[in-house]
């Protein structure tokens, strides 16, 4: 089995970026929401569906640096797939690590989030 891995900058939030979006309860630190944010990113890669990925990244507006090379391995994965007949696994993506620079609470703060995902060819 052949192993591909890459770190990704997953968000880049606040001000100086003019991005400040989260998702969940707005009673959480904001650090969450973020995190909240980037989670549901990775679990719509991580389900290898293009058409989600695309329809997460109109809807959130998220910052993945890398998107569009993301989105091409996603579209890969489907037309292998379509050529196939479905029939058998390309491969497992999973997301290994997740970190933030920082974790903002206030609005003037801004965090870079990371994570690390591995895709097993199979």
């Amino acid at each position: 089995k052949q192993r591909y891995q890459r770190r990704v900058r997953v968000c880049h939030w606040g001000s100086r970026f003019r991005y400040n979006h989260t998702e969940g309860p707005s009673d959480q630190p904001i650090w969450k929401g973020i995190e909240t944010l980037d989670r549901m990113g990775m679990d719509t890669i991580e389900s290898l569906d293009p058409a989600a990925f695309q329809t997460y990244l109109r809807q959130t507006q998220n910052t993945i640096c890398g998107r569009r090379p993301i989105l091409l391995l996603l579209c890969a994965i489907e037309r292998h797939r379509e050529l196939t007949g479905g029939s058998g696994g390309v491969g497992v993506l999973k997301f290994l690590d997740y970190s933030q620079s920082s974790q903002c609470v206030r609005k003037s703060d801004s965090s870079v989030s990371y994570a690390s995902a591995s895709f097993v060819f199979q």
